[in-house]
């Protein structure tokens, strides 16, 4: 142990230990929040839960907008696909849930260099959640279009199509399309239903979503 604390002081003393403490994947320290948060408050089996990006994480009326069903919001600020993915075992599976609404893609729009990547991820994404929970209905969230992210229409569209396709051959899911309600009568965004920065939702924004995916959800027996 002597040795082991020795070892520790000269890796801090020399900024490797601060290396080896950042060498962790995106949103660790997100995830191991929510799971210390469920360590302290134990979460209901069967629900439905929303996760994704910030979408479902900043939606802080999901619970009252959909009073008349028991509802979990896991959802992770900033995440692409791929974090989704990494974090199934975490954030989807341990909750046991009746039904998986998800939203993600958006941020992967910054980086990816086609909507063709973005199915291929969620693809895995999807078969990752399917080979753990294969009778769970899963609700696919098109991905919105953002005012200050317009630049990036055409590979959104693209993904949202691929997806929509997609998950038109398999069973138990839906795919909810947000994109047209967003758009105004010329085809743009509708900045009224977002917040200053152009990117989040505002409470107009989330009614959209609300109104559409309601019908989609499973009632408890």
């Amino acid at each position: 142990m002597k040795k082991l604390n020795i070892l520790l002081l000269i890796l801090f003393l020399s900024g490797s230990l601060k290396l080896v403490a950042q060498d962790k994947p995106d949103f660790w320290d997100d995830v191991q929040v929510i799971k210390q948060y469920d360590k302290m408050f134990s979460q209901p089996k069967g629900a439905i839960l929303f996760t994704g990006s910030s979408s479902i994480r900043l939606w802080s009326d999901l619970g009252s907008m959909f009073r008349n069903y028991t509802v979990i919001n896991r959802g992770v600020g900033g995440a692409v696909t791929n974090d989704i993915d990494r974090y199934v075992e975490d954030i989807i599976v341990p909750y046991k849930p009746r039904q998986i609404v998800l939203y993600i893609g958006e941020n992967d729009v910054l980086k990816a260099p086609n909507g063709d990547t973005i199915f291929l991820r969620f693809k895995k994404l999807f078969e990752h959640i399917r080979s753990r929970l294969p009778d769970v209905p899963v609700v696919y969230i098109a991905i919105k279009p953002s005012p200050s992210r317009v630049q990036y229409l055409p590979v959104a569209i693209r993904a949202n199509e691929l997806i929509s396709a997609y998950l038109k051959e398999q069973t138990h899911t839906a795919f909810v399309d947000v994109f047209k309600p967003m758009l105004d009568a010329k085809g743009q965004p509708r900045p009224e239903l977002f917040k200053s920065d152009m990117l989040h939702m505002n409470t107009e924004g989330y009614k959209i979503w609300q109104k559409l995916i309601q019908p989609l959800l499973i009632k408890e027996k």
